[in-house]
C-alpha cells in the first residue's frame, strides 16, 4: 500500500552499519534511492532525534521524513498476561502517526519516527524456538482459548510498517505455520494489503477505537474511526481474528453518550461472523508529565482533554517518571459504567481485560 506523502515521505535514513549487509535492509534502501543515508552507531543514540526536547516543534515533519534502520539485539521475551502471554522481540519502534497520548516517546526520544529492525529472520527464528519450547497452552484463559499469544507491535503500528517492508508479511507467515501460537498487534491504521497475507486464523488484529470526535483531536495522522470499523468485516473474511482495543478511554464531558454512540455504530456495521469472534480490551488513559510538556509545544489542544489534574492522581512509573491516572475511586465507577454500556449495546462482545 502506497502511503500518502503527507504521512510518509522519507528524505533521511539513519542506519546502523550492519543494515546494508542484511537482505531486508538492502530492500528498504533500494525502495528510497533518493533519501540521504546517515550511518549511526546505534538506533538508540541519534542526538537529533532522541532526548532532544527541541525536536517537539518539528514533531510531525520528523515522523514524515525520517526513517531509522537498525538490528534487534535483544531477542528476549517478556511475560505479559494482558493482551498476550508474551511480548515478542519487536520488529519496529516508533510510528509515523502521532497520537498525543502515546507512551513510546517517553522511552525513546520525542518525535520518535519509525525504526525498523531488518534482521527479521533472527526475530522469526527466536519466536519459533520459544513457541516450540512451550508446547501446548495448558488450558484456555482470558488471553486465548487454545494458543500462546505473542504481542508483536508493542512499540509501533505494524499496519504502517507493512507499507515500508515485508516484516509484517513474514510474521504472519510465521504464525500461519506454528501449531500452538498466535501473533497479535493493535493498529489505528487500515492497510488493506494485509488482506492478502493469508493468516489462517493465527494472527489477531486489535483495531483501536474511541469516539470519532475525540479521535479527531488526539489520534493524529491515523485512519478515521469509521474507516477502521468498516475494515473489521473484511479482515475477518481474510482469515484474521479481529478484536477491539478501546484504548485509551478518555473521560471528558459527554463521554458516556459518545461511547454509547460508538457501540451502536459497531453493532449496526458488524456482520454476524465478526460479532461471533469479537472480544475487547479496555484501557483507561494514563498520561505523563514529561509528555504533557512536549505536547504543549506542538498540540496544546489535545492537552485540554488529556491533562486533567482535577480528575487524575500522580503515580511514579518503574522508570521514575511522573504519570497521571484517573483517581482510583472514580475510575472504578467509570469502568463499571463503560462495561455496563458495552453490555447493553454489544452483549456479544466479551471483555478480555480492563484496567
Amino acid at each position: 500500500m502506497a502511503l500518502p506523502k503527507s504521512l510518509i515521505d522519507i528524505r533521511t535514513i539513519y542506519l546502523e552499519p550492519a543494515v546494508a549487509d542484511i537482505p531486508r535492509g538492502r530492500e528498504i534502501l533500494v525502495k528510497y534511492p533518493d533519501a540521504e543515508c546517515i550511518e549511526v552507531g546505534s538506533h538508540w543514540k541519534i542526538p537529533f532525534l532522541h532526548g532532544n526536547e527541541g525536536s517537539a516543534e518539528e514533531w510531525l515533519w520528523i515522523k514524515r521524513e525520517v526513517l531509522v534502520l537498525g538490528t534487534k539485539k535483544s531477542l528476549s521475551f517478556r511475560p505479559n498476561g494482558r493482551s498476550a502471554h508474551f511480548i515478542a522481540p519487536s520488529t519496529s519502534n516508533g510510528c509515523a502517526m502521532a497520537c498525543a497520548y502515546c507512551y513510546v516517546p517517553r522511552r525513546k526520544g520525542y518525535a520518535n519516527p519509525i525504526t525498523l529492525f531488518v534482521n527479521i529472520d533472527d526475530i522469526c527464528r527466536a519466536i519459533a524456538r520459544h513457541a516450540a519450547r512451550l508446547g501446548r497452552l495448558p488450558a484456555p484463559d482470558q488471553i486465548d482459548g487454545s494458543r500462546w499469544v505473542y504481542d508483536l507491535g508493542e512499540n509501533g503500528d505494524l499496519c504502517v510498517d507493512a507499507s515500508i517492508c515485508d516484516n509484517v508479511r513474514d510474521l504472519v507467515a510465521l504464525f500461519r505455520g506454528l501449531p500452538n501460537a498466535r501473533g497479535s498487534f493493535a493498529t489505528k491504521f487500515v492497510n488493506r494489503d494485509l488482506l492478502d497475507y493469508d493468516p489462517q486464523g493465527n494472527t489477531r488484529i486489535r483495531f483501536s477505537l474511541m469516539p470519532a470526535n475525540l479521535a479527531k483531536v488526539v489520534d493524529v495522522r491515523t485512519s478515521p474511526v469509521a474507516e477502521r470499523i468498516a475494515a473489521i468485516d473484511d479482515f475477518v473474511r481474510a482469515g484474521y481474528e479481529v478484536h477491539l482495543n478501546f484504548s485509551p478511554v478518555i473521560v471528558c464531558e459527554g463521554w458516556e453518550a459518545d461511547y454509547r454512540q460508538l457501540f451502536e455504530q459497531l453493532d449496526v456495521v458488524l456482520s454476524p461472523a465478526a460479532k461471533a469472534q469479537l472480544r475487547a480490551e479496555v484501557i483507561f488513559l494514563t498520561h505523563n508529565e514529561q509528555l504533557h510538556e512536549v505536547n504543549l509545544a506542538w498540540h496544546p489542544r489535545a492537552e485540554e482533554i488529556l491533562w486533567r489534574p482535577d480528575l487524575q492522581e500522580a503515580k511514579r512509573s518503574e522508570s521514575g517518571m511522573r504519570n497521571l491516572r484517573y483517581r482510583a475511586a472514580w475510575k472504578k465507577r467509570w469502568l463499571a459504567r463503560f462495561e455496563e454500556l458495552l453490555g447493553q449495546e454489544m452483549p456479544y462482545c466479551g471483555i478480555r481485560y480492563a484496567f
